[in-house]
């Protein structure tokens, strides 16, 4: 009998428990457990990331790369494992840096089932078997074990070595709930083991024996672009797990640090879909549906949902319409907004009903009158709502308990609000809605407009939070700059903005954006939302900045977040909840985490940069003429590759060239169906060609560059049109035969 049944073949192998370096095949619920054990601290380890010292390396998300270094006692082991196929992995286990002699270091392979089936183990074929109704599981090692060893539980396993030590053989068994295989640092170095499930028991151990040779995997390109690539994947691919309370798999905030069984924040969960996107649709879908399972009866999403705890008297800034939108674009399935939409638009609805206790049409935060959840009823949980805790934008704010909201209006949450209202007009609009579509897209409007009007400080010359019946609240942070996120800022208003942007006394410097002035004394407190960089809000700054053509102000906080990333990531592998704003440092005090989701946004600007699915603009590729790669990622056109070789730009389609073009320029609304390409030139500066490659010969039968005919010229392997800085701005349209 199947245990899960909600994951693909591709995934069925994977890190899927809290412990990295186990290996689950989720259908039957097999799990094969590396631990530890050093005679030297007489200890043995479960691999536990809260517990014990792990490096963790590449892992993709379908589990066919996963690598990761343990540090035990001073010696050091590497674990690789790769998957020639969907029901079979191959791990190696290496030992870079040994400090003690190596006869007393022991590496265990814990070989076990969920349900408690027996395993065993056959001296004579070196295979450990484990039987799950017709279908069996077969374990191969390279070299025979020292010895096997029989137990209850890991925990037991554990047990007996701290009671016995490594010079035992009390425990030996070749039947168990729990089969250890001994190996240890003096005989076996390195060593290799192989898992494979088939339907008979010699198919899977002759599987399991073939994987022992399989090829160790390739090193990651190493341009920028792609190392960029690769830690999103490897960010999201370390993080995501099964969930055994609510019996699904999701993309966790981080698998290092979790309260109880599982934890979702409504945010949080919907980053993870979008970088899940750039390489897996399902897992995506996945995220999303972990989110919206977070919708309450009274409309809004709760802010939190653990096993401990629900904070359904909350919510979080509405970003996920944004995100659905986002993911529309890049996978062109039009079903993920038919899963988001009817919750989001509840969503924002509930917001003006109860977060507007004047009826100003503008938002205050609050915590309403139901559940019971951890600091309901308190200024602290009303302040939850922005997701910026403890930031001193809320020290000004006094919580009214008669209308349960805070005495301020929130400038990034009702930003936030007005591009949600946006978001889902676009996303009405697109599943034929017409009606809903003009209500929300009024609502944006009138939205837009209050925040340009009323939270504008004239005095300061920055958007700023407003106590609602008083003044400006001395306090500032990135939000500042979320109306040019949700358009509500007048060109006058962007030109202040960007003089704040680059002004090394606020936000500008080595390091951006901190999420406190430069000069106020929050900043010097340095403990999360006081003074710290978060990824999620440079991002949103970035994509603002995107949004109304400030792109070299865009390309530069890009740069210096990749920077910041890449400090903490090339040296320790470390992707932060948040960082130090004068170091770049992220585990300088205790109140970040090192392996968390959203950090995976700051590489994802640098990706953006170059090969972007815009929420306004659509598919877009820039040519910078600098020599790069990145890819694969999902499109709507199939898997989307981009390389940069002597200035030439050529996007690629499941592995075959589609288009290119050799002028430094951006390519926006791109479409590339087989017989219509579209696109809008922009920043074209030089002369250039671009290129449309076919596998047939047959010229268009149409080409139009902002409607007037243009004339293809024909070269092997496709057909090319000459582009001049004339075309600047012009829409490309070229239709060919089917």
């Amino acid at each position: 009998m199947l245990k899960h049944t909600t994951v693909s073949t591709a995934r069925a192998w994977n890190s899927w428990s809290d412990r990295p370096g186990e290996m689950v095949f989720l259908p039957l619920g097999i799990r094969v457990t590396p631990l530890l054990y050093s005679s030297r601290l007489r200890q043995c380890i479960k691999l536990e990331p809260r517990n014990d010292t792990l490096r963790l390396g590449r892992h993709s998300i379908d589990g066919s790369i996963i690598e990761f270094e343990a540090d035990l006692a001073g010696t050091t082991l590497a674990f690789a494992t790769t998957k020639p196929n969907p029901f079979t992995f191959r791990t190696k286990w290496t030992a870079p840096k040994t400090a003690e002699w190596g006869l007393r270091f022991w590496v265990n392979i814990a070989i076990s089932a969920e349900d408690g089936t027996q395993a065993s183990f056959d001296p004579a074929q070196n295979v450990t078997l484990l039987q799950s109704g017709d279908r069996f599981t077969a374990i191969a090692t390279e070299h025979p074990p020292v010895q096997v060893t029989g137990h209850e539980s890991l925990d037991a396993l554990c047990a007996d070595y701290a009671e016995n030590g490594y010079f035992t053989r009390d425990s030996r068994a070749t039947t168990a709930p729990v089969l250890a295989l001994r190996f240890n640092l003096e005989m076996m170095r390195s060593g290799t083991y192989a898992a494979a499930v088939a339907d008979s028991a010699p198919l899977a151990i002759a599987a399991a024996k073939a994987a022992l040779a399989a090829q160790q995997p390739s090193p990651d390109a190493t341009t920028p672009h792609a190392e960029s690539l690769s830690a999103i994947r490897d960010i999201v691919g370390w993080n995501t797990i099964w969930d055994a309370t609510n019996n699904r798999p999701y993309t966790a905030v981080t698998r290092i640090w979790n309260l109880g069984t599982f934890a979702v924040w409504h945010n949080d969960q919907t980053y993870a879909a979008l970088l899940a996107g750039i390489f897996d649709t399902e897992l995506a879908r996945e995220n999303l549906a972990t989110a919206l399972s977070a919708a309450t009866p009274q409309g809004n999403f709760a802010c939190i949902s653990t096993s401990r705890d629900t904070w359904v008297d909350r919510s979080q800034p509405p970003l996920g319409s944004l995100i659905a939108w986002q993911l529309y674009q890049r996978s062109g399935e039009r079903s993920i907004l038919e899963q988001c939409y009817p919750a989001m638009a509840r969503n924002q609805r509930w917001w003006r009903e109860m977060r507007d206790p004047d009826g100003t049409g503008l938002i205050s935060c609050g915590s309403s009158d139901v559940g019971e959840a951890l600091y309901k009823g308190t200024a602290f949980g009303a302040r939850n709502e922005t997701g910026m805790d403890n930031s001193a934008t809320h020290d000004e704010a006094i919580y009214d308990p008669e209308t349960r909201s805070l005495s301020t209006w929130d400038l990034g949450l009702n930003c936030v609000i007005a591009l949600d209202a946006e978001m889902l007009s676009l996303i009405a609009s697109a599943l034929s809605r017409p009606n809903e579509a003009a209500e929300f897209e009024t609502l944006a409007t009138t939205h837009r407009a209050l925040i340009q009007t009323h939270l504008w400080d004239e005095t300061r010359q920055i958007f700023a939070n407003r106590q609602r019946h008083g003044a400006f609240v001395k306090s500032l942070s990135p939000t500042s700059f979320y109306p040019l996120l949700c358009n509500a800022a007048t060109a006058e208003q962007t030109t202040h903005l960007l003089r704040h942007l680059s002004n090394p006394t606020t936000f500008a410097g080595k390091y951006p954006l901190p999420n406190a002035t430069r000069d106020a004394p929050a900043y010097l407190d340095n403990v999360y939302w006081r003074g710290r960089i978060w990824p999620n809000v440079n991002y949103l700054v970035w994509l603002a900045l995107r949004r109304t053509g400030h792109y070299p102000e865009a390309t530069l906080l890009a740069e210096q977040s990749l920077n910041l990333f890449l400090q903490n990531w090339r040296t320790n592998r470390i992707a932060a909840e948040n960082y130090n704003a004068t170091t770049g440092e992220a585990m300088d005090q205790g109140d970040t985490d090192p392996f968390y989701i959203w950090a995976g946004l700051l590489p994802l600007m640098a990706v953006s940069e170059l090969i972007d699915f815009d929420p306004w603009a659509g598919l877009t590729l820039t040519n910078t003429a600098q020599p790069t790669q990145c890819g694969p990622m999902v499109s709507p056109f199939g898997p989307l590759s981009v390389t940069v070789e002597d200035a030439t730009l050529t996007a690629t389609i499941n592995t075959q060239p589609a288009l290119s073009f050799t002028f430094p320029g951006t390519l926006t609304n791109l479409h590339l169906h087989p017989s219509r390409i579209t696109a809008t030139l922009h920043h074209v500066t030089t002369a250039g060609r671009l290129t449309l490659h076919r596998q047939t010969p047959e010229p268009p039968l149409l080409a139009h560059l902002n409607g007037e005919v243009i004339r293809s010229l024909p070269i092997y392997g496709g057909f090319t049109f000459d582009i001049t800085p004339a075309d600047q701005g012009a829409k490309l349209d070229v239709i060919f035969p089917n």
